[in-house]
């Protein structure tokens, strides 16, 4: 794995903190299923760009929290042609990130790389719950004759036997999905959209109390008047205090393996888009280490 120099890595930092708690920023650009607008291939490139703007004193927690671990950004890779190739390039390099005892964040890229890093880390854990922030539930078993597809991101991560869902903002599902849904309710729980005024974190409590969980995070689940730059926006969705309010009890009450951030398709009139991305990576990252 090639490592960014810290000036030109997530944050831009003037140089590495010396932390022993190892963060492995892995920048994704898959753009292969895309079904509407396309351009998550530029996506990590303008989370990092941006991700220099960010202030690094996070008002909420009181302190600086990049000084509490040490960021490693990867440099991106070539992605191979075939998707399957480019998902096991995924695979393999989260694997990689797990054996150095790092913190995988993934930087997307489109939502299909979630199952390649479920696939990874739900190896190394006896069980495994996935917590989605997403508009779509991604239930459908392929779309478009790809297996593989976004579209069907949450499905290929529940093909693991040990993995369970947790899912919040969905708003945006077909009559298959919701089949799915009704006969795995053992397995899925979803906090929908239309039902967020009356969303209760104690449920989330229980869901993932002192478990294992992987966040994806696709940036769709923000309402589109907030996130108009990713390939499926939908309305009615989260805004920044929603989604903040959920990080926040999954990481006070859940041990976070890893997390990924997807769906980007940076619009050039748009900056602030790649800035709230940016954004919700080091608030991610603020969570899991200023504890």
């Amino acid at each position: 794995m090639k490592i960014l120099k810290p000036s030109a890595g997530f944050l831009g930092l003037p140089k590495e903190n010396k932390s022993k708690n190892i963060v492995h920023i892995i920048p994704f650009g898959l753009e292969k299923t895309v079904s509407y607008s396309s351009g998550t291939k530029n996506g990590p490139k303008k989370i990092i760009k941006a991700s220099h703007q960010v202030e690094l004193f996070d008002e909420e927690l009181k302190l600086e929290p990049y000084k509490k671990f040490n960021i490693k950004t990867l440099q991106e890779t070539k992605i191979p042609k075939k998707l399957n190739d480019a998902l096991n390039l995924l695979s393999n390099t989260v694997s990689k990130s797990l054996t150095a005892n790092a913190f995988p964040l993934i930087l997307g890229g489109e939502h299909s790389i979630t199952p390649a890093i479920v696939k990874s880390i739900s190896k190394k854990t006896k069980s495994l719950t996935v917590v989605q922030i997403d508009a779509h539930a991604d239930l459908r078993d392929g779309y478009l004759g790809i297996k593989n597809s976004h579209a069907a991101a949450m499905r290929r991560c529940l093909d693991n036997r040990n993995v369970k869902l947790v899912s919040f903002g969905i708003r945006n599902l077909c009559k298959e999905e919701f089949n799915y849904f009704k006969k795995n309710k053992s397995k899925i729980n979803i906090f929908w959209a239309n039902e967020m005024s009356k969303w209760k974190m104690s449920k989330l409590k229980k869901l993932i109390k002192n478990k294992n969980v992987y966040l994806t995070f696709d940036l769709d689940g923000f309402d589109s008047s907030l996130m108009p730059a990713t390939g499926t926006p939908e309305p009615g969705g989260l805004f920044w205090k929603d989604a903040v309010k959920i990080l926040k009890n999954v990481f006070k009450y859940s041990n976070v393996i890893g997390a990924d951030i997807n769906e980007l398709a940076p619009n050039p009139s748009l900056h602030a888009c790649d800035f709230l991305a940016a954004k919700l990576a080091y608030k991610i990252l603020a969570y899991k280490f200023s504890s």
